[in-house]
């Protein structure tokens, strides 16, 4: 690998852009608007705060949406990070929704850790390739 290039350059294809969403808090004034800011959030590596109407807030990840014809219909499936039971919120319950400060996965490309995996074998560590098993 060529040290001259910058692995996170390599990580975006040409003509894309990755969206920066950490800290963004979306204004939710309409069901379009919160229909795509919930969109965003399924899509996003890091976690978010949810308040619902009742006041409650909830911090997790976003791991499954299901979109109806109505918000009552819709719903977002959260794994708080507080380690509590999975969380199932109705659109029509959301009040307000705020994206962590963090993407964990920033930056992580396959460069970057094709070069981290060589630092390890090199310096005598356990390095290998294979996946961690899912649990």
């Amino acid at each position: 690998m060529d040290e001259n290039v910058n692995p996170d350059a390599l990580e975006v294809a040409p003509g894309f852009a990755h969206e920066q969403l950490q800290g963004w808090v979306p204004q939710l004034d309409s069901e379009e608007e919160l229909r795509t800011a919930l969109e965003k959030a399924f899509d996003y590596r890091g976690d978010v705060r949810i308040t619902r109407k009742s006041g409650d807030v909830i911090n997790g990840y976003l791991y499954d949406r299901r979109t109806g014809d109505t918000l009552t219909s819709s719903l977002v499936r959260l794994l708080p990070a507080d380690g509590s039971p999975r969380v199932s919120i109705p659109y029509s319950d959301v009040a307000a929704l705020q994206f962590s400060d963090r993407d964990p996965a920033a930056g992580k490309s396959w460069e970057a850790w094709v070069k981290k995996y060589e630092a390890k074998k090199a310096a005598g560590q356990t390095a290998a390739i294979e996946a961690e098993p899912l649990e």
